[in-house]
């Protein structure tokens, strides 16, 4: 990282004064040493202190103003994410495997999953925030300026981070309950007279939504990570808004925080996804037994 951002008004410092300051910040040991000392102040809690962005503040009260914020309409993003992209995904196999005329909801479906997960999210962001803006307003007043005591000014970011989520989610359920559609349980679940709506309602579907539980944390971390944009654009004093504001002020250590911490996020997500799937899908094992796994 650059030297700059782990002072405040560097240009205006003498050699001296930053000599000694790298002393004082430890830059000057090897760089096993640095880390050994780092690790051990972030298994302490410590995360350091702001240079530039609030001088001389703690990076861990900065973040615990900021991140329950973030993780809240993360959250929402993601619930509503799955509330239509499951149903969507559901609908859209459904149209899939059907000879009818409703075979229309699965191009419909699939166009928007090509046009969200094709296009850049900042992009269309942006669309949303000036045309569906003046769209909506025309039917509801919808402020752009994100303000918590204010319901109406959560719909838009959540919306608009719910998205690629909502899509991914869909694209999913889709091709998993086409895949189930065409095993070998089905076509006996079939063959019995089971109902349809049984089959696709009790069986494929529930065999289908176990490998998305494994994709679920990494959703949430998408979703939190698509606040880095959405936060900006609407002013939503979260953690998404704080990374952008803090790499502008080039705050090397608030920004080493950040990464670290969307860093750790990432990894237990993954290990949650695992361990969720395991779980629900009894042919999963974690432990060893005999020669097998």
């Amino acid at each position: 990282m650059p030297i700059e951002g782990y002072f405040n008004e560097y240009e205006k410092m003498t050699p001296s004064q930053i000599r000694a300051g790298i002393i004082n910040l430890g830059l000057d040991k090897p760089v096993v040493t640095q880390l050994t000392q780092f690790l051990s102040k972030v298994i302490q809690g410590n995360l350091g202190v702001s240079n530039r962005y609030r001088q001389k503040y703690p990076i861990v009260r900065l973040l615990k103003d900021k991140m329950p914020l973030s993780i809240q309409i993360g959250l929402m993003a993601l619930a509503l994410a799955l509330i239509v992209g499951v149903p969507l995904g559901i609908i859209m196999a459904k149209s899939a495997r059907s000879r009818s005329r409703f075979k229309i909801w699965d191009k419909i479906g699939t166009v928007m999953v090509v046009i969200v997960q094709g296009i850049p999210s900042s992009v269309y962001y942006l669309f949303i925030q000036i045309y569906g803006t003046a769209f909506i307003n025309s039917i509801i007043p919808l402020p752009t300026l994100f303000k918590k005591e204010e319901p109406l000014t959560w719909v838009l970011p959540v919306f608009s981070l719910s998205l690629d989520t909502m899509a991914w989610a869909a694209m999913w359920i889709r091709r998993y309950m086409v895949d189930e559609s065409t095993k070998d349980y089905v076509t006996l679940a079939r063959a019995k007279g089971v109902h349809e709506s049984v089959i696709s309602n009790r069986h494929i579907f529930r065999n289908a939504f176990v490998p998305l539980v494994q994709g679920l944390p990494s959703m949430l971390l998408l979703t939190l990570v698509g606040s880095l944009y959405v936060e900006s654009r609407y002013s939503i004093p979260g953690m998404g808004g704080l990374l952008v504001d803090v790499i502008k002020r080039q705050d090397n250590t608030v920004v080493q925080a950040l990464v670290l911490i969307f860093s750790a996020i990432s990894i237990v997500g993954l290990l949650l996804g695992d361990i969720a799937m395991a779980l629900l899908d009894p042919r999963i094992r974690l432990e060893q037994r005999g020669e097998t796994r």
